[in-house]
């Protein structure tokens, strides 16, 4: 499964290092590619074996100290 969602307030490698973490920790979890837009929204592309719930994804970027988008 692959899934895409939108992040905001990641500035460097190291915010995108946390949410990487928090989201690689989520069961199923394979892979985790941040495209980091400074002052913007940020792309985080999840690979897992397995579909996610969104609330979980939101709850470990909130862990992380930031935001999912929101339309």
């Amino acid at each position: 499964m692959f899934a895409d969602y939108s992040v905001t307030g990641l500035t460097c490698g190291s915010c995108a290092g946390r949410v990487s973490s928090a989201i690689g920790e989520l069961d199923g979890v394979e892979n985790v590619r941040i495209a980091v837009v400074p002052g913007g929204i940020s792309t985080v592309s999840v690979t897992s074996g397995r579909p996610l719930e969104a609330s979980s994804v939101q709850d470990a970027v909130e862990k992380a100290g930031y935001q999912l988008a929101t339309a």
